[in-house]
């Protein structure tokens, strides 16, 4: 909480400046906030707006309920408390909650108000507002109120560093000779920008096509970090040369800490960090530059390159699509290729990651159920990752299928072509007619009008692996750049019971159960106890050495406690059936196909 006597000097700064007079309804809205910290252990934000030019009697304030680019519902609201609203002479103002996240202000025939509010921020996440001793981030439609249908309307803010913070990470364009002050031309603007203050630290900048790039954050840890910013600087280059221009006139990679996630920003990321010894090697870096890639790539795809559902945005219930597997999931498609096209891992590296990404979605049950257009559009129940707590995963990720969809529909397009064209031939088109001349995103029909165009035929049967369960060609679609995949359904030699488990609390705890494995048809599932197997008490060891002591056809009796009593529950042991989906390159292929994997992986 704010000292009474901190939190009255900024009113006081405040109310000295505005007029007692109601202003002209024509001079225009004019809003500015001021964030301070003065007690960073409290884990609380103080809030200062200031609004001049009001024309209604009573204006509606407002907080988004989610933030673009993490598709989840956060009841900002719920953070907000000590709402208060005074005229220029600190005389109270009458307000009223007009819903969940709406503020009904009296002000009659006021022109000029001032609203000051604390924000709870405990949570350290990049999408959360968060504060303790050390630094602060605030996460902008969490902290910063707009007046209902006036988003695009210009704002400055203000931040007042705790005492020995001096430094502010954010895109947001800075008010010359007005230290820790920043401007927005909207909203829209404002809330894209996230801001880290505090003794931060910050590594060697770099310079793509004459635009610099920073990164700046919190405790970035001990590790060459010369070597470390000149692969960044090569993942960078990579993507920029998909699209052919930079959009901003600079970056900032904004490195919040440990933890995890990211998200993309108009000018910026915040993205987990915390450095380490394992970024001194190439394996090591691999994954961070990869995660960076993504987040650096969204600034054409999600964020210029959009859904058109993706803006203006619904900041009240969230925007619904069912094009995350192309804002999302190609992304992740081009994230694995930077890295190639970077220098940074080899083109067989690349095959493994597809064949391991393959094998993840081909051994969820929800390839059976949910189609990558559902699983875009339910994200805001399900998760990005699906609802992998359910028993039955009846789910897919775009994270998944849809980097695996980019892969087939770019072999498709090259192939179709003659190599003349690819994937990002279409993220081009998409970029320059629909972001730059439109100045809006795509619609479902104009995104496969594109590829259509590209490729120059037909993509029915690609758009069916889109928009239903149907099993995608693997064979036919790899053959195109002279490349084999296994997809031969093999059986394991070992028995199978289907059971993981874990020991907590002295007991062997059931973590997950395989989907109609013997276990699973008998009614087992995760969180119950074993308690013994073949009449002897159950530990890890013998659970784990099962299938390779017995044979198929065996029976396997196990204890299990199901709704608070102990059972024994038969079952047969019976043999797992897999495929491996190993992608090689042929020994003997076709000239095309040669040319396409080799402009592919740029090799």
């Amino acid at each position: 909480m704010n000292t009474p006597l901190l939190r009255n000097l900024v009113i006081f700064m405040f109310l000295v400046t505005i007029s007692v007079k109601a202003q002209p309804s024509g001079s225009g809205l004019k809003m500015s906030y001021v964030v301070s910290m003065a007690n960073p252990a409290s884990k609380t934000y103080q809030v200062v707006l200031k609004c001049d030019g009001l024309s209604e009697k009573t204006t509606d304030f407002k907080i988004p309920a989610w933030m673009p680019g993490y598709y989840q519902i956060l009841k900002y609201a719920d953070f907000i408390h000590h709402f208060k609203v005074t005229d220029s002479q600190g005389g109270d103002i009458k307000w009223e909650k007009a819903n969940h996240n709406t503020w009904r202000v009296s002000n009659g025939a006021l022109s000029s108000l001032v609203i000051t509010y604390d924000v709870e921020a405990k949570r350290s996440f990049v999408a959360t507002n968060y504060l303790d001793e050390e630094r602060g981030f605030i996460a902008p439609t969490g902290m910063f109120l707009h007046i209902a249908g006036k988003i695009k309307q210009p704002v400055t803010i203000a931040i007042e560093p705790y005492k020995g913070w001096n430094r502010v990470a954010t895109g947001l364009e800075p008010v010359k000779g007005k230290p820790f002050t920043y401007t927005a031309t909207d909203f829209d603007v404002l809330y894209d920008s996230p801001l880290l203050v505090g003794a931060l630290d910050e590594l060697p900048s770099f310079t793509v096509r004459n635009v610099p790039h920073y990164f700046i954050g919190y405790k970035l840890g001990t590790f060459e970090r010369e070597a470390f910013i000149g692969d960044l600087k090569k993942v960078v280059e990579a993507a920029v040369d998909v699209i052919g221009e930079i959009p901003f006139s600079d970056y900032t990679f904004i490195g919040t800490g440990p933890g995890a996630g990211g998200i993309e920003h108009l000018n910026s990321t915040a993205v987990s960090f915390s450095g380490g010894p394992a970024l001194n090697t190439p394996q090591g870096r691999k994954g961070v530059l990869s995660f960076l890639g993504h987040e650096y790539f969204h600034h054409y795809n999600a964020k210029r390159i959009r859904p058109v559902e993706l803006g203006p945005f619904d900041y009240d219930n969230g925007s619904r699509t069912r094009m995350l597997w192309v804002a999302e999931g190609v992304t992740s498609y081009y994230d694995d290729m930077i890295l190639r096209w970077a220098g940074l891992v080899s083109g067989d590296d690349i095959l493994k990651t597809f064949q391991n990404g393959i094998r993840s979605y081909e051994t969820s049950p929800g390839r059976l159920f949910q189609s990558v257009t559902q699983a875009s559009y339910d994200t805001w129940s399900d998760g990005p990752f699906g609802r992998k707590n359910d028993e039955v995963n009846k789910t897919v990720s775009y994270y998944e299928k849809g980097p695996v969809l980019a892969l087939m529909l770019d072999f498709k397009i090259r192939h179709e072509t003659r190599n003349k064209k690819s994937l990002d031939d279409v993220m081009r088109t998409l970029y320059f007619d629909f972001y730059k001349k439109k100045n809006r995103g795509y619609t479902e029909a104009e995104f496969r009008a594109v590829c259509e165009a590209a490729a120059g035929v037909s993509l029915e049967e690609f758009f069916n692996y889109v928009y239903t369960v149907q099993e995608p060609d693997y064979k036919k679609y790899f053959a195109y750049a002279g490349l084999e995949i296994d997809t031969e359904e093999k059986t394991e030699k070992e028995a199978w019971l289907g059971i993981k488990a874990k020991v907590q609390n002295d007991s062997l705890l059931i973590t997950n159960v395989d989907w109609e494995s013997p276990a699973w048809q008998e009614g087992v599932r995760r969180q119950q106890v074993l308690l013994s197997i073949n009449g002897e008490k159950a530990d890890l060891k013998t659970l784990e050495e099962l299938g390779q002591k017995l044979k198929p056809g065996d029976l396997v009796k196990i204890g299990v406690v199901q709704n608070g009593k102990t059972v024994i529950i038969p079952m047969l042991l019976s043999q797992k059936t897999s495929k491996s989906f190993e992608i090689k390159r042929k020994s003997n292929p076709a000239e095309l196909e040669k040319t396409m994997l080799k402009s592919w992986l740029k090799e």
